[in-house]
């Protein structure tokens, strides 16, 4: 099945390039060439001691696995030797990390300790007097920045959602508000509320969100380029979760790790302050396996996790790694939506380091071909396509009224063409249209996102919108299903219309929930009716 961008959509359906332009709201600009990034060196895998075959392998059984990887690139003395996207996802696009944002703000830190504006010594409550309780627990006021790194901030369970939920937009006061239960520095409990007051820090020092501080000292030396991040109410980067960057970048942030903080001659962290950030400093909790088949239990850094094989990685939820391999002088790059974590790795252990030689490998071509053919291939599944259905001219064109719900959505209609559909939904923001491609996907944008978040650098007003690749296929002859997939988060929706004479049911399921069916989208069902006018319209 192949890929289809939106001006080769237009082309197919037959309805006119212009015309289909306006109705769609399809910027030109959108087809501009990306920007040049710097590129780290590619080299032939067995030139590097690394097999072609175990790479295949590694991709073979992910898929096999049905683990849900986006990309995947491996790096070996500095040359990439193996990089893979599953489409609709590019080298040009970013993924949101989820938690491997923390390995970002602890560098940020370490960067602000090189400055010399903090120590990790330094009491956290020190930086903010003015958000501190009435009465400062012992606890409290013995927490270090160091403890925040460490997650060994003394707090019986992770504080994310009593920062996130509460009613205060003042999160770092929240923060502080909550009892803190142990000892600092003595109990290990995975927390991201920790990182943001790690980034929140940051920014109280600098004057800057920690996506502004990296710019001039970690992205543009490594040549990251458009990362954005997310913010809390009060334009602090969120620090445990929210940055968004490419595949690459992973791996160029990670190779900068493996070197002991040098970039191109030039130093970028201290190598003490790289030590400190990936050894053990204190044992992590986390799996269900015993300890030798377990990497959340080898230990934890500073927001940075120890892993099996002498390696340490940053993760993020769904499957967002940068593992360094130090023995090894390798770096792999994942983006994932899985629901294993801990099988991904286990296949990077099985064939990816099992495939690492010293010194180079003789001559594989055959492997080697086989493995470029099988990377220039890869695809998420699509759905089986029925491309038809007796109903198509009955309902194609035709607006159907939504009964009242909570999400505001007014009206619905889906307009069919020769090779896809045209799905519109108005609510109270306006008209939202996605294309959907029958047998293909079709890349757009559009208004409407898995996960709302406010984000820096702050979009330009009007220009909220989200990167989507769309298609769709009838499961039966009155169900259409599509599936968009938001190409720079980690997540998808299917969206399913079911037809019964002139009503419309539109359902839509998040992917989370098919990862975890205990789960529930909280999104209504939506119940449309035929509209009259564009009934006698049809005729």
């Amino acid at each position: 099945m192949m890929e289809t961008n939106r001006r080769e959509f237009l082309k197919h359906m037959g309805w006119g390039l212009a015309g289909l332009y306006a109705v769609a709201g399809l910027p030109r600009e959108t087809f501009a060439a990306p920007n040049r990034t710097f590129k780290l060196p590619r080299a032939i895998p067995e030139t590097q001691g690394v097999s072609s075959t175990g790479l295949l392998d590694f991709i073979n059984a992910v898929e096999s696995r049905k683990l849900n990887v986006h990309s995947v690139m491996v790096v070996r003395h500095g040359q990439v030797v193996a990089e893979g996207w599953w489409a609709p996802y590019s080298p040009t696009l970013k993924h949101t990390l989820y938690s491997l944002s923390k390995s970002f703000t602890s560098t940020a830190v370490g960067l602000a300790v090189a400055e010399g504006r903090l120590s990790v010594e330094d009491k956290v409550v020190s930086f903010f007097p003015n958000d501190v309780p009435a009465t400062i627990s012992t606890n409290l006021a013995a927490m270090r920045v160091k403890d925040l790194l460490t997650m060994s901030t003394g707090h019986d369970k992770d504080t994310t959602a009593a920062v996130r939920g509460g009613s205060d937009p003042n999160w770092v006061k929240t923060f502080l508000a909550q009892p803190v239960d142990h000892q600092p520095g003595t109990h290990f409990v995975y927390n991201s509320g920790a990182t943001y007051m790690l980034s929140a820090i940051v920014q109280k020092l600098t004057g800057q969100p920690v996506l502004a501080y990296l710019k001039p000292r970690l992205f543009d030396p490594l040549g990251i380029e458009g990362a954005d991040w997310e913010v809390d109410p009060n334009g602090i980067c969120v620090g445990g979760w929210g940055l968004r960057v490419k595949t690459e970048d992973i791996a160029k942030f990670g190779q900068m790790y493996l070197q002991k903080g040098m970039w191109n001659g030039k130093r970028i962290l201290p190598e003490a302050w790289i030590a400190d950030a990936t050894r053990f400093q204190v044992q992590s909790a986390g799996g269900s396996r015993p300890k030798e088949q377990n990497d959340w239990l080898q230990g934890y850094g500073y927001q940075f996790w120890r892993c099996r094989h002498d390696a340490y990685r940053g993760d993020g939820a769904f499957g967002q790694y940068c593992i360094v391999l130090p023995k090894e002088d390798a770096v792999v790059a994942i983006t994932s939506e899985t629901g294993d974590m801990q099988a991904v790795m286990d296949e990077v252990w099985t064939h990816i380091l099992g495939g690492f030689r010293s010194g180079s490998l003789p001559a594989d071509a055959t492997a080697h071909q086989q493995l470029t053919k099988k990377l220039a291939a890869l695809s998420m599944p699509l759905p089986v396509v029925s491309s038809t259905s007796p109903l198509v001219s009955q309902i194609s064109g035709k607006t159907f009224a939504v009964d009242a719900n909570s999400m505001g959505v007014k009206t619905v209609g889906l307009n069919f063409g020769k090779e896809g559909c045209l799905f519109t939904m108005r609510n109270e923001q306006g008209e939202h249209r996605i294309l959907c491609g029958l047998g293909r996907r079709v890349e757009g944008e559009t208004g409407l996102s898995v996960i709302p978040i406010k984000l820096v650098p702050t979009p330009v007003p009007g220009e909220t919108k989200t990167k989507v690749s769309a298609s769709g296929t009838w499961t039966d002859p009155n169900t259409f299903e599509m599936v968009w997939r938001f190409n720079e988060t980690a997540h998808y929706d299917r969206v399913t219309c079911r037809f019964d004479g002139d009503q419309v049911q539109v359902t839509f399921t998040k992917s989370l929930v098919v990862l975890n069916p205990n789960t529930k989208d909280d999104r209504p069902v939506l119940h449309g009716k035929v509209m009259t006018s564009t009934l006698s319209q049809g005729k």
